[in-house]
């Protein structure tokens, strides 16, 4: 039996009705026979039926043990960085999610947890920056927003052999693409919002593990802290992950083609989409992917933050917006949006250039998808003319 169709089948039903959706449990508890005797539940911040079924839904995905479902992708990532202590080190890669960079550099570097950026994408870099000290590698791949692509097996390797922790952060790739638990990860983290959720009306994260006790541990964490998904939440993402193989599907085809049309555009001075054979990392990527995703970025001969803003305030169909992974297209400028609190030093050394656009590919015709970004590129082309901006336009 192929994947989807075991995934989609994998979807319990309702045992009480007979309901084909999965119930969601609006409650904050639940009440039991006796002291300690109940069906399983006994209170929703630690446990809830709804947000368990997501939780086995992914661990099912990402082919491991213990799945976690958290209120964002920072609460994902945040849990993991509990299991560490002062005086821990991390080894992270250098083209990293703002976000992250925000928590390791303004939250966790007080309590004496440090972190060594490096570019991931050659795993001697990764070996040559461990210390006693390192405690959890984190990788991204591909990257935000350079697409660079790690080696998830040979980074793993490194990984045991220090002893250190691999987290890989797979909300670019999602499960229905890449599964870095099988390539020999300890962590895959997800925000949620994008891909697995897929139609960007939720904020969730979601945390498996490749083992049991790790699982447990991330589990009393999720407990403790209280950064629970809701139960609506966790029913959106559960209609997410019934589609998501499906729309994964729509959104590669989408930008292979419009990162073709990029490559060639005389504007444009280099794309970044893993799809490409020019991308440096695509035989890695098309060893431990099956698909190249939905995400291309690209930097204009023009490189400056005004050449970069007249496009992505000229497209018609984009919609100038924070996110990716939804059924819209959508664009960003990485430096004034996404990986803004990074310093402006790391955030040119990781290759995040001042007229680098990132493009989420959505569901939409991939010929109007060209067709947009042709007409906004003559902003930069044709400075002369008008151009319309972000809103409703039709052809």
């Amino acid at each position: 039996m192929q994947e989807t169709t075991a995934f989609i089948h994998s979807i319990p039903v309702d045992p009480l009705t007979g309901a084909i959706s999965v119930p969601i449990y609006q409650t904050s508890t639940f009440v039991q026979e006796a002291p300690g005797v109940n069906k399983g539940y006994d209170y929703a911040r630690t446990n809830n039926p709804t947000r368990a079924t997501l939780e086995n839904l992914i661990a099912q995905l990402e082919e491991g043990t213990t799945g976690i479902a958290f209120g964002s992708g920072l609460a994902a990532i945040d849990s993991i960085l509990k299991l560490l202590n002062a005086g821990d080190h991390i080894v992270a890669v250098d083209d990293i999610y703002g976000g992250a960079y925000r928590l390791f550099e303004q939250v966790y570097k007080k309590f004496d947890i440090h972190v060594t950026y490096v570019d991931t994408s050659i795993p001697g870099n990764i070996f040559n920056a461990i210390t006693p000290k390192t405690k959890l590698i984190w990788i991204e791949t591909p990257t935000n927003p350079t697409l660079k692509i790690s080696d998830i097996e040979a980074i793993a390797k490194i990984a045991k052999a220090s002893r250190c922790l691999l987290c890989v952060d797979n909300t670019f790739a999602s499960p229905a693409l890449q599964k870095p638990l099988s390539l020999g990860a300890d962590i895959v983290v997800h925000s949620a919002t994008k891909y697995l959720g897929g139609h960007s009306d939720l904020i969730a994260g979601l945390v498996v593990t490749k083992e049991k006790e790790l699982g447990e541990k991330i589990k009393f964490l999720q407990n403790a802290g209280g950064a629970i998904l809701a139960p609506f939440d966790s029913w959106l993402v559960i209609r997410g992950l019934e589609t998501l193989h499906l729309r994964i599907k729509q959104h590669c085809a989408g930008a292979a083609a419009v990162a073709t049309f990029l490559e060639q555009h005389p504007a444009v001075e280099k794309v970044y989409y893993p799809g490409l054979l020019s991308h440096p990392n695509h035989e890695v990527a098309a060893r431990q992917s099956t698909g190249f995703g939905g995400i291309v970025s690209f930097k204009l001969k023009d490189d400056t933050e005004e050449a970069a803003i007249k496009i992505v305030t000229s497209t018609r169909l984009f919609k100038l917006a924070e996110s990716l992974g939804g059924i819209k297209s959508l664009l960003s400028h990485p430096a004034t949006m996404t990986h803004k609190t990074i310093p402006f030093g790391k955030r040119r050394a990781a290759g995040v250039a001042d007229s680098l656009i990132r493009l989420s590919i959505g569901l939409e015709d991939p010929t109007d998808l060209v067709k947009d970004l042709k007409q906004a590129l003559t902003s930069v082309t044709e400075p002369t003319k008008t151009k319309a901006t972000n809103g409703v336009h039709s052809y």
